[in-house]
């Protein structure tokens, strides 16, 4: 069986490389819902039955044991209806993991105590960061900041506009003396760097993150490791095909892959 990855997008693959690369020999599966992106700007209903319909293609014809939700969007809008009412349904055995509390743990884990967040639209509108954050510690204060123009122009490679479109958003949180920040969606990962050298701020990327977070948990559930084939295979699926994907995709991932249409 396998280890699924689902993404609203490209921005995933970051993810996916990493766990790749920490998890070498686990055969995985990313699937990127293209046709869908960016699910930022959507309702919550269209939300949950896009990713409903991307875990029916992971857990069903992919054979997946385990999918992470990589979407932090789809994590905050379908996650925990998947898991109490889908799932035991359809996938008894199967399990769905989301990034927004193993986020949250790994920054208190590094002494934040001060911490922002940019994420999307829906991230920010639907408060799951703060939500979840205060049933860990309610002494940790925290600011958000939505970021809608990131996504599109990370996938469609719009990096001349990039810098000055950040510092934008990045202002307000640092006139609050935010002393972390949260990259709240996977497509920032590839602004990491960008932000620690002109801000100075502890940057939580979930490309660092993940990969720890997911290792500890296969170690503390050994019932789902053991069902985990370990040849090494990688398969990468998207919703809509283009050839500007297809290259985005390779940009993200860093490194040729074979990338196909997948039909939900």
């Amino acid at each position: 069986m396998k280890l699924g990855i689902f993404d609203s997008g490209l921005g995933g693959l970051m993810i996916a490389e990493a766990i790749n690369r920490h998890l070498d020999a686990v055969d995985t599966v990313y699937l990127g819902d293209t046709l869908h992106l960016p699910y930022g700007n959507r309702s919550e209903d269209t939300i949950y039955e896009c990713t409903r319909a991307a875990m029916e293609f992971l857990l069903g014809a992919q054979d997946c044991r385990l999918v992470i939700v990589a979407c932090n969007t789809a994590s905050a809008a379908a996650l925990r209806r998947l898991q109490q009412e889908w799932l035991p349904v359809h996938y008894p055995e199967r399990r769905i993991l989301g990034v927004v509390v193993p986020t949250l743990e790994a920054a208190l884990e590094r002494g934040a105590r001060y911490i922002g967040l940019i994420g999307t639209n829906y991230i920010v509108r639907s408060e799951i960061y703060p939500q979840e954050l205060r049933k860990i510690n309610p002494a940790i204060r925290f600011e958000q900041q939505a970021t809608p123009l990131l996504v599109p122009l990370i996938e469609h490679e719009g990096t001349p506009w990039l810098d000055s479109v950040l510092a934008h958003y990045l202002a307000p949180l640092l006139a609050q003396k935010i002393e972390t920040l949260i990259l709240g969606c996977t497509h920032y990962v590839c602004l990491k760097e960008t932000i620690r050298t002109q801000t100075g701020l502890d940057v939580i990327s979930q490309d660092e993150i993940i990969p720890l977070k997911l290792e500890d948990y296969l170690r503390r559930h050994p019932e789902i490791d053991r069902d985990l084939d370990r040849e090494g295979r990688r398969d990468f699926y998207v919703t809509d095909l283009t050839d500007n994907y297809v290259k985005s995709a390779q940009y993200i991932y860093g490194a040729p892959i074979d990338i196909r249409r997948a039909v939900l």
